[in-house]
């Protein structure tokens, strides 16, 4: 009787020291993943744009034989609960040329707030995105001016319209054991093609 007590014993501690094991484990992991994620990106900061990839050019954007602009919705936070607490999210801006043989270039990503007023301007000056290119730009999760109806203006141009870029948004955001993540498409709300630019000026 006194042999199976010990036994019994040595069992239960085996037990208990693999629950620690798990325990130092998860703790680790989670420091981990902690650190990974430390120093909130500043508003403004270039590294707000993470493909650091951008070949600027000086391509005149008006010249361009066509253009777009493009209207993306945005949501750097929305509400729950009540309606009056919200949950912020982090967005990422992708633009994609999807031609293989030709380049777009992209003169303008410009971020509104939900009143309309222009908060940042992304691109320094004209950018040339090459054939399959994918660039993005960021609203880190900590910037609070933008809102529920917050917008990014694009514009692109290039030698025609036959195949515009893939534009959208991807906003995501985690709190305590909750998360989200959803998509959203660009509109097309002005084109120029310069052919109608002659036109124009030929009525006159």
């Amino acid at each position: 009787m006194a042999v199976a007590s010990v036994s019994f014993d040595q069992g239960a501690i085996k037990k208990q020291k693999k629950k620690m094991m798990r325990l130092v484990y998860i703790s680790v992991l989670i420091l981990l993943l902690i650190s990974c994620g430390e120093g909130p990106l500043e508003t403004g900061d270039v590294k707000l744009a993470p493909s650091e990839n951008y070949h600027y050019v000086d391509q005149e954007f008006s010249a361009l034989t066509y253009t777009e602009e493009v209207y993306v919705p945005v949501y750097s936070d929305i509400y729950h609960l009540n309606g009056e607490r919200k949950f912020s999210l982090t967005v990422t801006l992708s633009i994609r040329n999807v031609m293989s043989d030709e380049s777009i270039f992209i003169g303008n990503v410009d971020y509104y707030d939900s009143e309309g007023k222009m908060i940042r301007k992304y691109a320094e000056k004209t950018i040339e995105l090459k054939p399959l290119q994918s660039i993005e730009f960021i609203v880190e999760q900590d910037e609070d001016e933008g809102g529920a109806g917050a917008n990014f203006i694009v514009s692109w141009g290039g030698a025609s319209s036959l195949n515009p870029p893939v534009i959208q948004a991807v906003m995501i955001g985690t709190s305590s054991q909750q998360g989200i993540s959803f998509v959203t498409d660009g509109v097309r709300i002005n084109k120029k093609t310069e052919s109608l630019a002659v036109d124009a000026q030929d009525t006159l």
